[in-house]
């Protein structure tokens, strides 16, 4: 175990650090360690639910989710996400796939806000950074799939 594949929360009073609350709940002493999985898996979430999101990852990365999605039957929802978490502080890359159409200078906005405020509000660590990699545009009805064959034939005679 490195020091950054965990976040450690550390109390000694009780008080409910994600809440702010200050209940005290026994004055017990121990330690919260959040790793970085748990992390990447909040922030991939909060971000396929932002406005403008078709995919992350790139192509490679796409291609094996989408197989390993099709064998399993689930979606790897860090896919596309690395972060670096301190015992305070998280940092987190995103590279995302947007629709055609979206303002993306908007949409990275939106979506640094979205993954800072679920990050912040389940773990308790304060979000330094998000960056945001556009990485391709989808266009709808651009299927990932081979259209007959059009594409492997010459455009000339």
């Amino acid at each position: 175990m490195t020091a950054n594949q965990f976040a450690t929360a550390s109390t000694s009073t009780g008080t409910d650090r994600n809440t702010g609350t200050g209940r005290n709940r026994g004055a017990v002493a121990g330690k919260t360690v959040i790793a970085d999985s748990v992390v990447s898996a909040i922030a991939g979430i909060a971000t396929r639910e932002s406005p403008g999101v078709y995919a992350m990852g790139g192509g490679v990365s796409r291609t094996l989710g989408a197989m390993r999605g099709k064998v399993s039957g689930s979606d790897d929802p860090s896919r596309g996400v690395k972060v670096e978490v301190g015992e305070k502080q998280a940092a987190i890359d995103l590279e995302i796939v947007v629709e055609y159409g979206t303002r993306i200078a908007d949409a990275a906005k939106g979506i640094r806000s979205d993954v800072a405020d679920a990050v912040q509000t389940m773990t308790g660590l304060e979000v330094v950074e998000v960056n945001v990699s556009v990485l391709d545009v989808h266009v709808p009805g651009a299927d990932d799939e081979d259209d007959g064959g059009s594409r492997d034939r010459s455009r000339v005679e």
